[in-house]
């Protein structure tokens, strides 16, 4: 490798490793507490269609 590879490849993975820890960083500030509850009702009526339980259909 000549020296202006080592550059470039030493640039490309600080460029990476910054973008990985701005999405941890963003991540864990407006996902980490996020929670969605679903239940077979309401998710069936998004879908279109009837929510079966244990086989039989409700």
């Amino acid at each position: 490798m000549t020296p202006d590879e080592r550059r470039l490849v030493r640039h490309l993975a600080t460029a990476v490793l910054i973008k990985l820890v701005v999405l941890a960083l963003l991540w864990w500030i407006f996902v980490r507490d996020a929670r969605v509850s679903a239940d077979t009702d309401s998710v069936a009526a998004q879908l279109g269609g009837q929510a079966i339980s244990q086989g039989v259909p409700k």
